[in-house]
């Protein structure tokens, strides 16, 4: 009896659920590049590139272990261009009675392998992705009768029952959170550490060339491009990062400057979300560092939070919330996406930058995502899903399970506060105090009204002004009122007209 093994683009891991158990004599591996996956959104032509490099040679590991591996590439002749109809064909090549599968990142995958049974005429299993920490189950479980699902509350029971940085049943230095002294705005004169780029081999400048000829019209550019596509590669990084900006990445981790995309950021997301990385071993890594002295407890806390709380959180609330999370649209935004999210084209210095940088190598940190791009469409009132799409689109480690919580509820607060206690707004002093965007802007992040005004300001208040119906219960936007209720009729009236103008410019 033939089994067909089934490999997702962002499962390249042995340990894999569905490799677990494979009897490499007689299992076949299907690995297939597939234009749906490639195009359902225009993704970055490096994110495609990773993958499909990634594949590739993650497959030849599978190999040289003794797996069988049916690997289509995209422009294999006979190529349906769809999973659904890759596991097909693959059935039939191999008499497979049964196919095994981990579980995908996405409803939408999931949802057509509920289909494959019917279409291939094998039995189809899908098998939990164990690759995380915390289980649908463990997650189901804390969430249930619970009030507010904030993530600090899962943090600490996932510090607890994995014992990472607690000392005796308690938090090592007392706090579980140290966020507060990671806020800090970049020197100057700090040096910033280059973040090593990995040349491409032969079968990566292979995949360059596939994707430039079938993908050159999507946002992004192919070259330079230096990602990682092996897990040795991926190992190297890590080690990298741990040694030379683990110890400021605490401190600098909100802080942003031009022409410095990674700033002290590990930049390690793509190969924990495709599988080359393991998140507990990234997580030992960090606190070992610690542990010997190498990095202070606010960079290692920092880090550790963003993986074992952060990451495991929105997966679970993506999983218990179900597709219809993504509906969601709290102050009923119908506004279109300005067009230079993708051309990167605006006087705006931080929009220019962080979108500029993101076209070059589809990676922005999370404050340039949070508090530029993703401060800018909530402030403006863009449609939610058109935001999803976006992000989706054009970061190397974006995958729905962890895209639309982070849009949907921390940038867009579309959820209706389900992640986020209150929309994270600001005006231009934020970005003017963590970076030194404005330095080099038109806009005067210190003026509201008039032509030199930065457009974050009016915009602020106008958000705050057209949202009140919805907000005014929420205790955590009551000192924005009060100071909007202490301007002047005019003033008011003058910094919505401000932003009124601004927002009938934008196309």
């Amino acid at each position: 009896m033939t089994i067909l093994r089934v490999v997702l683009g962002d499962q390249l891991s042995t340990a894999l659920s569905s490799l677990r158990g494979a009897d490499p004599s007689r299992d076949v591996v299907l690995m297939a590049e597939v234009a749906q996956e490639a195009t359902y959104v225009p993704h970055h032509p490096q994110k495609i590139i990773f993958i499909f490099s990634a594949m590739r040679h993650f497959a030849e590991v599978l190999r040289q272990s003794g797996f069988s591996v049916d690997y289509v590439t995209l422009d294999a002749p006979g190529n349906t261009g769809s999973l659904q109809g890759e596991v097909h064909r693959a059935v039939v090549r191999h008499a497979a009675d049964s196919v095994v599968v981990t579980e995908p990142g996405e409803h939408r995958v999931r949802a057509e392998m509920e289909a494959w049974a019917e279409t291939s005429g094998a039995s189809v299993a899908v098998l939990e992705d164990d690759r995380f920490i915390c289980s649908h189950a463990r997650f189901k479980a804390w969430a249930a009768g619970r009030r507010s699902l904030r993530m600090e509350w899962f943090y600490r029971e996932m510090r607890k029952e994995t014992g990472y940085l607690m000392d005796e049943g308690e938090p090592v230095g007392g706090q579980w959170n140290l966020d507060a002294e990671n806020r800090k705005r970049l020197p100057d004169r700090q040096v910033v550490p280059q973040v090593s780029r990995i040349k491409p081999d032969a079968i990566t400048r292979t995949v360059i060339t596939l994707v430039r000829e079938r993908f050159g019209e999507h946002f992004g550019e192919t070259e330079p491009f230096g990602w990682a596509v092996t897990r040795a590669d991926a190992l190297s990084l890590l080690t990298e990062f741990i040694e030379t900006r683990l110890p400021s990445f605490g401190d600098y981790q909100d802080a942003m400057r031009p022409d410095t995309p990674f700033v002290f950021h590990s930049v390690l997301s793509p190969y924990l979300n495709a599988g080359l990385l393991g998140p507990r071993e990234m997580i030992e890594a960090a606190v070992a560092a610690w542990e010997r002295g190498a990095a202070p407890l606010n960079a290692v806390e920092g880090f550790v939070r963003q993986i074992l709380g952060w990451r495991e959180y929105v997966r679970g609330i993506y999983w218990l919330e179900g597709p219809a999370y993504g509906e969601g649209n709290t102050f009923g935004d119908r506004r279109k996406l300005p067009w230079f999210y993708w051309s990167g084209d605006t006087e705006m210095a931080c929009l220019s930058d962080a979108i500029g940088q993101t076209r070059q190598h589809g990676y922005a940190h999370h404050i340039q995502r949070l508090m530029v791009t993703g401060n800018f469409a909530l402030l403006a009132g863009i449609d939610p899903k058109q935001v999803a799409r976006w992000y989706l689109a054009v970061y190397v480690d974006a995958y729905e399970w962890v895209e639309l919580p982070n849009v949907q509820g921390m940038a867009m607060y579309a959820d209706g506060g389900l992640l986020a206690s209150k929309p994270y707004v600001s005006s231009g002093k934020y970005i003017d105090r963590m970076s030194s965007y404005c330095r080099s802007c038109p806009y005067n992040p210190k003026v509201t009204v008039g032509k030199s005004a930065c457009p974050f300001n009016a915009l602020y208040w106008h958000f705050l002004a057209r949202n009140r119906d919805v907000l005014k219960g929420n205790q955590r936007m009551s000192l924005a009122y009060r100071n909007w209720d202490r301007m002047s009729e005019d003033r008011q009236a003058e910094t919505l007209a401000q932003a009124e103008s601004f927002l009938g410019q934008l196309k």
